[in-house]
């Protein structure tokens, strides 16, 4: 959703962005929380068996890569994840793990992708702010990140990245430890996406909605400006304008919403997903 209507407003003679005017708030950047811890980890438990199956439908999945996880409310050094070798598309609630800081599994019956743990576990310790992060090897990722550099500003979507991702160039072949871990979570620093170089892409933010919907619009980017730089030469925006624009459309209140549209559809669907 782009709610342009609500940005400041500006002439057409006007020579500067109104770059310092009060940041305008949207109905969706206070989502009242759940009542209860329970109700919270239900909440986050549910929006994770539906991201999963939504990365189904995007082409996401292949063979046997890829994780999302989801930090426990109530054990912040634990989080939820997919077992490995189960479809993204026949997750279910039930069969989520959940795994402690030492890798091993508390909740569920199933293996734990090695390097889900080593890459996740990394994440969410240097991260206390990161409810949820995706990552899987999606093609326009994948093909974008062996070209090694960020993505520029080409369109209002990418602009949700714009100096907020950055490049992991260090790839030594499939991440099996926390070492190897450690160094893509400082590669993310405090953004919400990291090109992983000759691997895929990773996103991680406030929500399990905001990881999965900026997981797909980051995939997107790379599919717009790999179609852009085959078909000529791209024309960035400007950086004030891309800095405007991230405020604008990246926000993890609108990522929220615009998950929360699809989750409907596939919960609609597939009701069985919150089983």
């Amino acid at each position: 959703m782009t709610d342009l209507s609500l940005a400041p407003r500006r002439t057409r003679d006007s020579s500067t962005l109104e770059r310092h005017a009060p940041r305008r708030k949207f109905w969706f950047d206070d989502v009242p929380p759940r009542e209860s811890i329970a109700d919270e980890r239900r909440y986050r438990q549910e929006r994770l068996a539906v991201a999963f199956r939504l990365f189904a439908r995007h082409g996401f999945d292949q063979g046997l890569a890829g994780h999302i996880t989801a930090r426990d409310p109530e054990w912040p050094d634990h989080f939820w994840v997919n077992p490995f070798g189960k479809h993204f598309s026949r997750i279910r609630v039930s069969d989520l793990l959940l795994v402690n800081a030492q890798g091993d599994i508390v909740v569920g019956e199933g293996p734990v992708n090695q390097a889900a743990f080593a890459i996740h576990a990394a994440i969410h310790e240097a991260r206390p702010d990161v409810i949820a992060a995706a990552h899987t090897h999606s093609l326009y990722g994948k093909a974008w990140s062996t070209l090694g550099r960020t993505l520029d500003p080409l369109t209002q979507d990418s602009c949700a990245f714009y100096q907020d991702h950055a490049l992991f160039d260090d790839f030594r072949g499939v991440v099996l430890d926390t070492d190897e871990g450690a160094r893509i979570a400082a590669a993310l620093g405090q953004r919400r996406a990291v090109i992983l170089k000759n691997h895929g892409i990773l996103t991680a933010g406030p929500s399990v909605e905001a990881a999965a919907w900026w997981y797909i619009a980051l995939d997107n980017a790379c599919h717009a400006q790999l179609l852009a730089e085959a078909a000529g030469t791209p024309q960035p925006i400007a950086h004030d304008v891309a800095t405007l624009t991230h405020e604008q459309v990246g926000r993890a209140g609108g990522a929220l919403f615009a998950f929360q549209s699809l989750l409907e559809g596939l919960v609609e669907a597939e009701p069985d997903v919150l089983t």
